[in-house]
Protein backbone atom coordinates (compact mmCIF):
# COMPACT_ATOMS: atom_id res chain seq x y z
CA UNK A 1 0.00 0.00 0.00
CA UNK A 2 2.79 2.34 0.90
CA UNK A 3 4.69 1.42 -2.23
CA UNK A 4 1.57 2.14 -4.35
CA UNK A 5 1.08 5.55 -2.70
CA UNK A 6 4.71 6.42 -3.21
CA UNK A 7 4.51 5.38 -6.84
CA UNK A 8 1.38 7.52 -7.39
CA UNK A 9 3.05 10.46 -5.66
CA UNK A 10 6.11 10.10 -7.88
CA UNK A 11 3.96 9.96 -11.02
CA UNK A 12 2.06 13.04 -9.89
CA UNK A 13 5.24 15.00 -9.33
CA UNK A 14 6.58 13.98 -12.73
CA UNK A 15 3.35 15.08 -14.40
CA UNK A 16 3.28 18.32 -12.40
CA UNK A 17 6.86 19.04 -13.42
CA UNK A 18 5.99 18.57 -17.10
CA UNK A 19 2.93 20.79 -16.79
CA UNK A 20 4.91 23.46 -14.95
CA UNK A 21 7.50 23.53 -17.70
CA UNK A 22 4.76 23.77 -20.35
CA UNK A 23 2.97 26.54 -18.42
CA UNK A 24 6.20 28.48 -17.91
CA UNK A 25 6.98 28.17 -21.62
CA UNK A 26 3.47 29.43 -22.49
CA UNK A 27 3.74 32.29 -20.00
CA UNK A 28 7.12 33.46 -21.28
CA UNK A 29 5.98 33.20 -24.91
CA UNK A 30 2.84 35.21 -24.18
CA UNK A 31 4.88 37.88 -22.43
CA UNK A 32 7.47 38.03 -25.21
CA UNK A 33 5.04 38.00 -28.12
CA UNK A 34 2.71 40.62 -26.69
CA UNK A 35 5.60 42.88 -25.67
CA UNK A 36 6.98 42.58 -29.20
CA UNK A 37 3.53 43.24 -30.67
CA UNK A 38 3.10 46.33 -28.52
CA UNK A 39 6.48 47.65 -29.69
CA UNK A 40 5.53 47.16 -33.35
CA UNK A 41 2.16 48.81 -32.74
CA UNK A 42 3.80 51.84 -31.15
CA UNK A 43 6.24 52.15 -34.07
CA UNK A 44 3.27 51.94 -36.45
CA UNK A 45 1.56 54.70 -34.50
CA UNK A 46 4.70 56.82 -34.88
CA UNK A 47 4.85 56.41 -38.67
CA UNK A 48 1.11 57.12 -38.90
CA UNK A 49 1.69 60.36 -37.04
CA UNK A 50 4.40 61.27 -39.55
CA UNK A 51 2.05 60.40 -42.40
CA UNK A 52 -0.63 62.69 -40.95
CA UNK A 53 1.97 65.43 -40.47
CA UNK A 54 2.91 65.10 -44.15
CA UNK A 55 -0.76 65.40 -45.08
CA UNK A 56 -1.02 68.53 -42.96
CA UNK A 57 1.94 70.01 -44.86
CA UNK A 58 0.22 69.25 -48.17
CA UNK A 59 -2.96 70.88 -46.91
CA UNK A 60 -0.97 73.96 -45.87
CA UNK A 61 0.68 74.04 -49.29
CA UNK A 62 -2.76 74.00 -50.90
CA UNK A 63 -3.98 76.72 -48.54
CA UNK A 64 -0.91 78.79 -49.41
CA UNK A 65 -1.83 78.28 -53.07
CA UNK A 66 -5.15 79.95 -52.27
CA UNK A 67 -3.34 82.82 -50.57
CA UNK A 68 -1.07 83.42 -53.58
CA UNK A 69 -4.08 82.72 -55.83
CA UNK A 70 -2.37 81.74 -59.06
CA UNK A 71 -5.78 81.10 -60.55
CA UNK A 72 -6.80 84.70 -59.86
CA UNK A 73 -3.61 85.96 -61.58
CA UNK A 74 -4.41 83.85 -64.62
CA UNK A 75 -8.04 84.95 -64.69
CA UNK A 76 -6.97 88.60 -64.50
CA UNK A 77 -4.54 88.05 -67.38
CA UNK A 78 -7.26 86.24 -69.34
CA UNK A 79 -9.64 89.15 -68.84
CA UNK A 80 -7.00 91.60 -70.02
CA UNK A 81 -6.24 89.47 -73.06
CA UNK A 82 -9.92 89.11 -73.84
CA UNK A 83 -10.28 92.90 -73.73
CA UNK A 84 -7.35 93.36 -76.14
CA UNK A 85 -9.36 93.49 -79.41
CA UNK A 86 -11.62 96.19 -77.96
CA UNK A 87 -8.77 98.20 -76.44
CA UNK A 88 -6.69 97.81 -79.60
CA UNK A 89 -9.61 99.09 -81.71
CA UNK A 90 -9.95 102.09 -79.40
CA UNK A 91 -6.20 102.69 -79.62
CA UNK A 92 -6.31 102.53 -83.43
CA UNK A 93 -9.18 105.02 -83.47
CA UNK A 94 -7.22 107.35 -81.17
CA UNK A 95 -4.15 107.04 -83.40
CA UNK A 96 -6.24 107.76 -86.49
CA UNK A 97 -7.73 110.83 -84.81
CA UNK A 98 -4.24 111.89 -83.78
CA UNK A 99 -3.04 111.48 -87.36
CA UNK A 100 -5.93 113.53 -88.67
CA UNK A 101 -5.32 116.29 -86.13
CA UNK A 102 -1.63 116.25 -86.97
CA UNK A 103 -2.41 116.57 -90.69
CA UNK A 104 -4.70 119.53 -90.01
CA UNK A 105 -2.00 121.24 -87.97
CA UNK A 106 0.56 120.47 -90.66
CA UNK A 107 -1.50 122.45 -93.21
CA UNK A 108 -1.50 125.50 -90.94
CA UNK A 109 2.24 125.10 -90.37
CA UNK A 110 2.77 125.02 -94.15
CA UNK A 111 0.77 128.26 -94.41
CA UNK A 112 2.99 129.80 -91.73
CA UNK A 113 6.12 128.70 -93.57
CA UNK A 114 4.77 130.25 -96.78
CA UNK A 115 3.96 133.47 -94.93
CA UNK A 116 7.46 133.61 -93.48
CA UNK A 117 8.94 133.28 -96.99
CA UNK A 118 6.82 136.23 -98.18
CA UNK A 119 7.84 138.27 -95.14
CA UNK A 120 11.49 137.58 -95.81
CA UNK A 121 11.05 138.64 -99.44
CA UNK A 122 9.43 141.90 -98.38
CA UNK A 123 12.13 142.52 -95.78
CA UNK A 124 14.82 142.08 -98.45
CA UNK A 125 12.86 144.48 -100.68
CA UNK A 126 12.75 147.06 -97.85
CA UNK A 127 16.49 146.71 -97.42
CA UNK A 128 17.09 147.23 -101.18
CA UNK A 129 14.57 150.06 -101.51
CA UNK A 130 15.91 151.94 -98.51
CA UNK A 131 19.54 151.36 -99.35
CA UNK A 132 20.08 155.05 -100.04
CA UNK A 133 18.42 156.15 -96.83
CA UNK A 134 20.75 155.85 -93.89
CA UNK A 135 18.10 155.52 -91.15
CA UNK A 136 16.50 152.50 -92.91
CA UNK A 137 19.68 150.44 -93.23
CA UNK A 138 19.70 149.30 -89.60
CA UNK A 139 15.94 148.86 -89.55
CA UNK A 140 15.93 146.61 -92.62
CA UNK A 141 18.65 144.39 -91.09
CA UNK A 142 16.77 144.16 -87.79
CA UNK A 143 13.51 143.18 -89.47
CA UNK A 144 15.35 140.50 -91.48
CA UNK A 145 16.76 139.05 -88.26
CA UNK A 146 13.32 138.93 -86.65
CA UNK A 147 11.84 137.24 -89.70
CA UNK A 148 14.74 134.73 -89.70
CA UNK A 149 14.06 134.00 -86.02
CA UNK A 150 10.37 133.50 -86.77
CA UNK A 151 11.23 131.21 -89.67
CA UNK A 152 13.36 129.05 -87.36
CA UNK A 153 10.45 128.79 -84.90
CA UNK A 154 8.03 127.81 -87.65
CA UNK A 155 10.46 125.26 -89.11
CA UNK A 156 11.02 123.81 -85.65
CA UNK A 157 7.25 123.63 -85.27
CA UNK A 158 7.09 121.75 -88.57
CA UNK A 159 9.76 119.31 -87.42
CA UNK A 160 7.71 118.51 -84.31
CA UNK A 161 4.68 117.84 -86.47
CA UNK A 162 6.71 115.68 -88.88
CA UNK A 163 8.18 113.65 -86.03
CA UNK A 164 4.73 113.20 -84.50
CA UNK A 165 3.39 112.09 -87.88
CA UNK A 166 6.13 109.46 -88.23
CA UNK A 167 5.51 108.12 -84.71
CA UNK A 168 1.79 107.87 -85.34
CA UNK A 169 2.31 106.11 -88.66
CA UNK A 170 4.66 103.62 -86.98
CA UNK A 171 2.19 103.04 -84.16
CA UNK A 172 -0.65 102.58 -86.64
CA UNK A 173 1.35 100.03 -88.61
CA UNK A 174 2.42 98.17 -85.47
CA UNK A 175 -1.13 98.32 -84.14
CA UNK A 176 -2.54 96.90 -87.38
CA UNK A 177 -0.11 93.97 -87.17
CA UNK A 178 -0.84 93.54 -83.47
CA UNK A 179 -4.59 93.60 -84.09
CA UNK A 180 -4.20 90.91 -86.74
CA UNK A 181 -1.98 88.87 -84.41
CA UNK A 182 -4.46 89.29 -81.56
CA UNK A 183 -7.26 88.09 -83.77
CA UNK A 184 -5.29 84.98 -84.66
CA UNK A 185 -3.76 84.10 -81.29
CA UNK A 186 -5.44 85.89 -78.39
CA UNK A 187 -8.69 83.85 -78.35
CA UNK A 188 -6.75 80.57 -78.25
CA UNK A 189 -4.26 81.83 -75.63
CA UNK A 190 -7.01 83.37 -73.49
CA UNK A 191 -9.04 80.17 -73.76
CA UNK A 192 -6.02 78.05 -72.81
CA UNK A 193 -5.20 80.25 -69.81
CA UNK A 194 -8.84 80.19 -68.75
CA UNK A 195 -8.77 76.40 -68.94
CA UNK A 196 -5.54 76.42 -66.94
CA UNK A 197 -7.16 78.57 -64.25
CA UNK A 198 -10.06 76.12 -64.05
CA UNK A 199 -7.64 73.19 -63.97
CA UNK A 200 -5.74 74.78 -61.07
CA UNK A 201 -8.96 75.22 -59.08
CA UNK A 202 -10.16 71.70 -59.92
CA UNK A 203 -6.73 70.18 -59.21
CA UNK A 204 -6.52 71.95 -55.88
CA UNK A 205 -10.00 70.77 -54.92
CA UNK A 206 -9.16 67.24 -56.05
CA UNK A 207 -5.91 67.17 -54.06
CA UNK A 208 -7.69 68.54 -51.01
CA UNK A 209 -10.40 65.89 -51.31
CA UNK A 210 -7.83 63.09 -51.72
CA UNK A 211 -5.77 64.46 -48.81
CA UNK A 212 -8.92 64.38 -46.68
CA UNK A 213 -9.58 60.79 -47.77
CA UNK A 214 -6.00 59.73 -46.97
CA UNK A 215 -6.23 61.52 -43.64
CA UNK A 216 -9.53 59.78 -42.86
CA UNK A 217 -8.07 56.34 -43.68
CA UNK A 218 -4.88 57.10 -41.72
CA UNK A 219 -6.85 58.31 -38.72
CA UNK A 220 -9.00 55.18 -39.01
CA UNK A 221 -5.86 53.04 -38.84
CA UNK A 222 -4.62 55.20 -35.99
CA UNK A 223 -7.87 54.53 -34.11
CA UNK A 224 -7.59 50.80 -34.83
CA UNK A 225 -4.00 50.76 -33.64
CA UNK A 226 -5.04 52.52 -30.43
CA UNK A 227 -7.88 50.04 -29.84
CA UNK A 228 -5.51 47.16 -30.67
CA UNK A 229 -3.01 48.48 -28.14
CA UNK A 230 -5.80 48.44 -25.59
CA UNK A 231 -6.89 44.95 -26.70
CA UNK A 232 -3.33 43.68 -26.27
CA UNK A 233 -4.03 43.64 -22.55
CA UNK A 234 -5.41 40.18 -23.27
CA UNK A 235 -1.75 39.17 -23.25
CA UNK A 236 -1.21 40.58 -19.76
CA UNK A 237 -4.45 38.99 -18.57
CA UNK A 238 -3.45 35.64 -20.06
CA UNK A 239 0.00 35.87 -18.49
CA UNK A 240 -1.54 36.63 -15.07
CA UNK A 241 -3.99 33.73 -15.34
CA UNK A 242 -1.16 31.34 -16.26
CA UNK A 243 0.76 32.59 -13.23
CA UNK A 244 -2.33 31.98 -11.10
CA UNK A 245 -2.43 28.36 -12.31
CA UNK A 246 1.29 28.03 -11.61
CA UNK A 247 0.80 29.55 -8.15
CA UNK A 248 -2.08 27.15 -7.50
CA UNK A 249 0.28 24.22 -7.96
CA UNK A 250 2.88 25.90 -5.75
CA UNK A 251 0.30 26.52 -3.01
CA UNK A 252 -0.82 22.88 -3.29
CA UNK A 253 2.77 21.69 -2.86
CA UNK A 254 3.24 24.03 0.11
CA UNK A 255 0.00 22.81 1.71
CA UNK A 256 0.83 19.15 1.24
CA UNK A 257 4.26 19.75 2.78
CA UNK A 258 2.73 21.65 5.73
CA UNK A 259 1.62 20.12 9.03
CA UNK A 260 -2.05 20.25 7.94
CA UNK A 261 -1.22 18.57 4.66
CA UNK A 262 0.77 15.81 6.30
CA UNK A 263 -2.31 14.94 8.40
CA UNK A 264 -4.12 13.85 5.25
CA UNK A 265 -3.96 10.20 4.31
CA UNK A 266 -3.06 9.04 0.82
CA UNK A 267 -6.68 8.89 -0.35
CA UNK A 268 -7.40 12.43 0.87
CA UNK A 269 -4.25 13.73 -0.76
CA UNK A 270 -5.14 12.00 -4.03
CA UNK A 271 -8.68 13.40 -3.99
CA UNK A 272 -7.37 16.91 -3.22
CA UNK A 273 -4.83 16.71 -6.08
CA UNK A 274 -7.61 15.53 -8.42
CA UNK A 275 -9.77 18.52 -7.53
CA UNK A 276 -6.85 20.92 -8.01
CA UNK A 277 -6.14 19.35 -11.38
CA UNK A 278 -9.79 19.83 -12.39
CA UNK A 279 -9.67 23.40 -11.04
CA UNK A 280 -6.52 24.33 -12.98
CA UNK A 281 -7.80 22.54 -16.10
CA UNK A 282 -11.06 24.52 -15.88
CA UNK A 283 -9.14 27.78 -15.41
CA UNK A 284 -6.91 26.97 -18.40
CA UNK A 285 -9.87 25.97 -20.60
CA UNK A 286 -11.71 29.17 -19.71
CA UNK A 287 -8.55 31.16 -20.34
CA UNK A 288 -8.02 29.46 -23.72
CA UNK A 289 -11.56 30.30 -24.80
CA UNK A 290 -11.11 33.96 -23.80
CA UNK A 291 -7.68 34.10 -25.42
CA UNK A 292 -8.94 32.62 -28.69
CA UNK A 293 -11.89 34.99 -28.80
CA UNK A 294 -9.97 38.17 -27.91
CA UNK A 295 -6.82 37.37 -29.89
CA UNK A 296 -8.96 36.52 -32.94
CA UNK A 297 -10.54 39.95 -32.64
CA UNK A 298 -7.06 41.51 -32.50
CA UNK A 299 -5.88 39.54 -35.52
CA UNK A 300 -9.04 40.41 -37.49
CA UNK A 301 -8.56 44.08 -36.71
CA UNK A 302 -4.92 43.98 -37.75
CA UNK A 303 -5.80 42.05 -40.92
CA UNK A 304 -8.11 44.93 -41.89
CA UNK A 305 -5.05 47.23 -41.76
CA UNK A 306 -3.84 45.67 -45.00
CA UNK A 307 -6.85 46.98 -46.95
CA UNK A 308 -6.48 50.38 -45.30
CA UNK A 309 -2.80 50.68 -46.22
CA UNK A 310 -3.55 49.62 -49.81
CA UNK A 311 -6.16 52.37 -49.94
CA UNK A 312 -3.59 54.89 -48.69
CA UNK A 313 -1.14 53.80 -51.39
CA UNK A 314 -3.87 54.03 -54.03
CA UNK A 315 -4.84 57.54 -52.91
CA UNK A 316 -1.16 58.48 -52.74
CA UNK A 317 -0.79 57.46 -56.39
CA UNK A 318 -3.81 59.61 -57.26
CA UNK A 319 -2.23 62.61 -55.56
CA UNK A 320 1.00 61.98 -57.44
CA UNK A 321 -0.83 62.13 -60.75
CA UNK A 322 -1.73 58.50 -61.32
CA UNK A 323 0.99 58.04 -63.93
CA UNK A 324 0.07 61.24 -65.77
CA UNK A 325 3.13 63.14 -64.58
CA UNK A 326 3.13 66.20 -62.39
CA UNK A 327 0.08 68.20 -63.38
CA UNK A 328 1.57 71.41 -62.09
CA UNK A 329 4.67 70.95 -64.27
CA UNK A 330 2.47 70.50 -67.35
CA UNK A 331 0.51 73.56 -66.32
CA UNK A 332 3.69 75.59 -65.93
CA UNK A 333 4.67 74.68 -69.49
CA UNK A 334 1.23 75.57 -70.79
CA UNK A 335 1.20 78.98 -69.12
CA UNK A 336 4.77 79.71 -70.24
CA UNK A 337 3.68 79.15 -73.84
CA UNK A 338 1.41 82.20 -73.53
CA UNK A 339 4.38 84.45 -72.80
CA UNK A 340 5.12 85.33 -76.45
CA UNK A 341 1.72 86.82 -77.16
CA UNK A 342 1.74 88.56 -73.79
CA UNK A 343 5.16 90.07 -74.56
CA UNK A 344 3.74 91.40 -77.84
CA UNK A 345 0.88 92.92 -75.88
CA UNK A 346 3.28 94.61 -73.49
CA UNK A 347 5.39 95.89 -76.42
CA UNK A 348 2.29 97.40 -78.06
CA UNK A 349 1.28 98.93 -74.77
CA UNK A 350 4.70 100.50 -74.23
CA UNK A 351 4.76 101.85 -77.78
CA UNK A 352 1.29 103.35 -77.38
CA UNK A 353 2.40 104.93 -74.12
CA UNK A 354 5.49 106.32 -75.83
CA UNK A 355 3.42 107.84 -78.67
CA UNK A 356 1.03 109.33 -76.15
CA UNK A 357 3.82 110.86 -74.07
CA UNK A 358 5.64 112.10 -77.19
CA UNK A 359 2.44 113.67 -78.53
CA UNK A 360 1.69 115.46 -75.30
CA UNK A 361 5.28 116.71 -75.19
CA UNK A 362 5.05 117.83 -78.82
CA UNK A 363 1.79 119.64 -78.12
CA UNK A 364 3.45 121.44 -75.22
CA UNK A 365 6.38 122.43 -77.44
CA UNK A 366 3.99 123.59 -80.17
CA UNK A 367 2.19 125.87 -77.71
CA UNK A 368 5.50 127.45 -76.73
CA UNK A 369 6.54 127.77 -80.40
CA UNK A 370 3.23 129.46 -81.24
CA UNK A 371 3.83 132.02 -78.50
CA UNK A 372 7.28 132.71 -79.99
CA UNK A 373 5.84 133.05 -83.50
CA UNK A 374 3.21 135.47 -82.23
CA UNK A 375 5.94 137.51 -80.57
CA UNK A 376 7.80 137.65 -83.91
CA UNK A 377 4.60 138.63 -85.67
CA UNK A 378 4.00 141.43 -83.13
CA UNK A 379 7.55 142.71 -83.52
CA UNK A 380 7.25 142.73 -87.32
CA UNK A 381 3.87 144.46 -87.12
CA UNK A 382 5.13 147.29 -84.92
CA UNK A 383 8.37 147.62 -86.82
CA UNK A 384 6.39 147.99 -90.06
CA UNK A 385 4.06 150.47 -88.43
CA UNK A 386 7.03 152.59 -87.24
CA UNK A 387 8.45 152.41 -90.74
CA UNK A 388 5.15 153.69 -92.21
CA UNK A 389 5.25 156.64 -89.85
CA UNK A 390 8.85 157.45 -90.78
CA UNK A 391 8.09 157.13 -94.47
CA UNK A 392 5.24 159.65 -94.17
CA UNK A 393 7.73 162.22 -92.89
CA UNK A 394 10.15 161.53 -95.78
CA UNK A 395 7.68 162.49 -98.49
CA UNK A 396 8.34 161.09 -102.00
CA UNK A 397 11.53 159.33 -100.86
CA UNK A 398 9.63 157.21 -98.43
CA UNK A 399 6.64 156.24 -100.61
CA UNK A 400 8.20 153.10 -102.10
CA UNK A 401 9.33 151.85 -98.69
CA UNK A 402 5.89 152.64 -97.27
CA UNK A 403 4.24 150.32 -99.82
CA UNK A 404 6.54 147.42 -98.93
CA UNK A 405 6.13 147.82 -95.16
CA UNK A 406 2.37 147.90 -95.60
CA UNK A 407 2.64 144.45 -97.21
CA UNK A 408 4.76 143.35 -94.26
CA UNK A 409 1.97 144.31 -91.88
CA UNK A 410 -0.63 142.45 -93.97
CA UNK A 411 1.36 139.20 -94.09
CA UNK A 412 2.25 139.48 -90.40
CA UNK A 413 -1.49 139.48 -89.78
CA UNK A 414 -1.84 136.26 -91.82
CA UNK A 415 0.83 134.74 -89.58
CA UNK A 416 -1.41 135.51 -86.64
CA UNK A 417 -4.35 133.79 -88.33
CA UNK A 418 -2.32 130.60 -88.84
CA UNK A 419 -1.17 130.71 -85.22
CA UNK A 420 -4.78 131.05 -84.06
CA UNK A 421 -5.75 128.05 -86.19
CA UNK A 422 -2.93 126.02 -84.62
CA UNK A 423 -3.97 127.03 -81.10
CA UNK A 424 -7.54 125.99 -81.90
CA UNK A 425 -6.39 122.58 -83.19
CA UNK A 426 -4.01 121.77 -80.33
CA UNK A 427 -6.68 120.73 -77.74
CA UNK A 428 -7.99 118.10 -80.17
CA UNK A 429 -4.39 116.88 -80.63
CA UNK A 430 -3.91 116.64 -76.86
CA UNK A 431 -7.25 114.86 -76.43
CA UNK A 432 -6.35 112.30 -79.08
CA UNK A 433 -2.99 111.73 -77.40
CA UNK A 434 -4.71 111.24 -74.04
CA UNK A 435 -6.95 108.56 -75.57
CA UNK A 436 -3.88 106.52 -76.47
CA UNK A 437 -3.37 105.39 -72.86
CA UNK A 438 -4.23 101.65 -73.20
CA UNK A 439 -7.06 100.31 -71.04
CA UNK A 440 -5.13 97.07 -70.52
CA UNK A 441 -2.44 98.92 -68.59
CA UNK A 442 -4.86 100.11 -65.92
CA UNK A 443 -4.20 98.40 -62.65
CA UNK A 444 -1.71 96.01 -64.22
CA UNK A 445 1.37 97.22 -62.36
CA UNK A 446 4.28 95.91 -64.42
CA UNK A 447 2.00 94.75 -67.26
CA UNK A 448 0.54 91.47 -68.40
CA UNK A 449 3.96 89.87 -68.78
CA UNK A 450 4.81 90.52 -65.15
CA UNK A 451 1.45 89.13 -64.01
CA UNK A 452 1.97 86.01 -66.06
CA UNK A 453 5.56 85.68 -64.82
CA UNK A 454 4.22 85.89 -61.27
CA UNK A 455 1.63 83.23 -62.07
CA UNK A 456 4.30 80.94 -63.55
CA UNK A 457 6.52 81.49 -60.48
CA UNK A 458 3.63 80.60 -58.17
CA UNK A 459 2.82 77.51 -60.22
CA UNK A 460 6.48 76.44 -60.17
CA UNK A 461 6.69 77.00 -56.40
CA UNK A 462 3.48 75.04 -55.84
CA UNK A 463 4.80 72.26 -58.08
CA UNK A 464 8.08 72.10 -56.11
CA UNK A 465 6.24 72.03 -52.78
CA UNK A 466 3.80 69.37 -53.96
CA UNK A 467 6.60 67.21 -55.39
CA UNK A 468 8.53 67.39 -52.12
CA UNK A 469 5.49 66.70 -49.95
CA UNK A 470 4.20 63.91 -52.19
CA UNK A 471 7.66 62.32 -52.08
CA UNK A 472 7.53 62.40 -48.28
CA UNK A 473 3.94 61.13 -48.35
CA UNK A 474 4.99 58.29 -50.67
CA UNK A 475 7.82 57.29 -48.33
CA UNK A 476 5.52 57.38 -45.31
CA UNK A 477 2.86 55.44 -47.21
CA UNK A 478 5.35 52.67 -48.02
CA UNK A 479 6.60 52.68 -44.43
CA UNK A 480 3.05 52.38 -43.09
CA UNK A 481 2.39 49.43 -45.41
CA UNK A 482 5.67 47.78 -44.34
CA UNK A 483 4.96 48.29 -40.64
CA UNK A 484 1.42 46.94 -40.96
CA UNK A 485 2.62 43.83 -42.83
CA UNK A 486 5.20 43.27 -40.09
CA UNK A 487 2.49 43.81 -37.50
CA UNK A 488 0.22 41.18 -39.04
CA UNK A 489 3.02 38.64 -38.82
CA UNK A 490 4.05 39.56 -35.28
CA UNK A 491 0.53 39.60 -33.81
CA UNK A 492 -0.80 36.34 -35.26
CA UNK A 493 -1.09 34.93 -31.74
CA UNK A 494 -3.28 32.01 -32.77
CA UNK A 495 -0.51 30.43 -34.83
CA UNK A 496 1.79 29.61 -31.89
CA UNK A 497 0.45 30.80 -28.55
CA UNK A 498 -3.03 29.35 -29.00
CA UNK A 499 -1.52 25.93 -29.61
CA UNK A 500 0.76 26.17 -26.54
CA UNK A 501 -2.11 27.17 -24.29
CA UNK A 502 -4.38 24.47 -25.70
CA UNK A 503 -1.69 21.81 -25.08
CA UNK A 504 -1.36 22.96 -21.49
CA UNK A 505 -5.12 22.73 -20.99
CA UNK A 506 -5.18 19.26 -22.58
CA UNK A 507 -2.39 18.04 -20.29
CA UNK A 508 -4.28 19.26 -17.23
CA UNK A 509 -7.52 17.63 -18.40
CA UNK A 510 -5.70 14.36 -19.02
CA UNK A 511 -4.12 14.50 -15.58
CA UNK A 512 -7.45 15.37 -13.92
CA UNK A 513 -9.40 12.56 -15.52
CA UNK A 514 -13.10 12.36 -16.22
CA UNK A 515 -14.50 12.51 -12.66
CA UNK A 516 -14.06 15.15 -9.97
CA UNK A 517 -13.33 13.62 -6.56
CA UNK A 518 -15.59 14.40 -3.61
CA UNK A 519 -13.72 16.43 -0.98
CA UNK A 520 -16.69 17.67 1.01
CA UNK A 521 -15.35 15.82 4.03
CA UNK A 522 -12.07 17.77 3.69
CA UNK A 523 -13.64 21.24 3.51
CA UNK A 524 -12.47 22.36 6.91
CA UNK A 525 -9.00 20.87 6.50
CA UNK A 526 -8.29 22.47 3.14
CA UNK A 527 -9.97 25.82 3.92
CA UNK A 528 -6.58 27.63 4.35
CA UNK A 529 -5.47 26.36 0.92
CA UNK A 530 -8.81 27.37 -0.58
CA UNK A 531 -8.49 30.92 0.78
CA UNK A 532 -4.92 31.33 -0.49
CA UNK A 533 -5.80 30.15 -4.00
CA UNK A 534 -8.94 32.33 -4.09
CA UNK A 535 -6.87 35.41 -3.15
CA UNK A 536 -4.70 34.89 -6.26
CA UNK A 537 -7.48 35.86 -8.65
CA UNK A 538 -7.81 39.33 -10.15
CA UNK A 539 -10.86 38.60 -12.29
CA UNK A 540 -14.40 37.75 -11.25
CA UNK A 541 -14.43 35.07 -13.97
CA UNK A 542 -11.60 33.20 -12.21
CA UNK A 543 -13.49 33.30 -8.90
CA UNK A 544 -16.62 31.95 -10.58
CA UNK A 545 -14.70 29.04 -12.11
CA UNK A 546 -13.07 28.35 -8.72
CA UNK A 547 -16.37 28.20 -6.85
CA UNK A 548 -17.86 25.95 -9.50
CA UNK A 549 -15.12 23.40 -8.72
CA UNK A 550 -14.47 24.11 -5.00
CA UNK A 551 -17.64 25.28 -3.23
CA UNK A 552 -17.20 27.66 -0.30
CA UNK A 553 -17.37 26.18 3.24
CA UNK A 554 -19.67 28.45 5.24
CA UNK A 555 -18.21 27.66 8.64
CA UNK A 556 -14.56 27.36 7.92
CA UNK A 557 -14.14 29.98 5.26
CA UNK A 558 -16.93 32.50 5.80
CA UNK A 559 -14.76 35.25 7.34
CA UNK A 560 -12.01 34.62 4.87
CA UNK A 561 -14.47 34.61 1.99
CA UNK A 562 -15.94 37.93 3.12
CA UNK A 563 -12.45 39.39 3.26
CA UNK A 564 -11.55 37.81 -0.06
CA UNK A 565 -14.73 38.97 -1.76
CA UNK A 566 -14.17 42.53 -0.51
CA UNK A 567 -10.63 42.47 -1.88
CA UNK A 568 -11.88 40.84 -5.06
CA UNK A 569 -14.48 43.57 -5.53
CA UNK A 570 -11.71 46.15 -5.25
CA UNK A 571 -9.71 44.15 -7.79
CA UNK A 572 -12.76 44.05 -10.06
CA UNK A 573 -12.95 47.82 -10.08
CA UNK A 574 -9.32 47.99 -11.11
CA UNK A 575 -9.68 45.19 -13.64
CA UNK A 576 -12.77 46.80 -15.18
CA UNK A 577 -10.89 50.08 -15.49
CA UNK A 578 -8.09 48.31 -17.34
CA UNK A 579 -9.86 45.66 -19.36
Amino acid sequence: MKNGAASAQSAFRASSSGISETLESARSQVEERFLEGGTVLLSSMDVLNRLLSSLDNITKALDNGDATDTGADLRLTVQSLTDLPISEKARQEALTALSQNGSALKKHVADMQETMRYLRTFAVTVKITGAGIAEFAGFAQEILERISSGTSEVNGFAEHIDRLEKEVKLALAFGANAAKSYGETVPAVAGALNDDARKIAAHRQNLSAIARDVSAVARGIQSKVASTLSALQIGDITRQRIEHVQSTFSLLDEFLASEDGRKLDADARSRLENVIHHLTAAQMNEMCLDFQRDSRSVVDTIASFGQDTQEILRLRDQMSGGGQGNFMRDLESSVSAAHEIVKQVDTATRQADQVSRSTLHTASQLMQAIDNIRAVKTDIHYMALNTNLRCSRLGEAGKSINVVTAELRIFAGKLDESADALVTGLPALEAAAGNLAPATAAGQGGGLGENLTSAVANIRSAADTMEDELKVLSEHGREVASKINLLIGKLDFQRDLGDVLARSADMLETLAGAEIADISDLAEAIAPLDRKIFKLYTMAQERTVHRNIVPANDEASAPAVVETVQAADDEDLFADALF
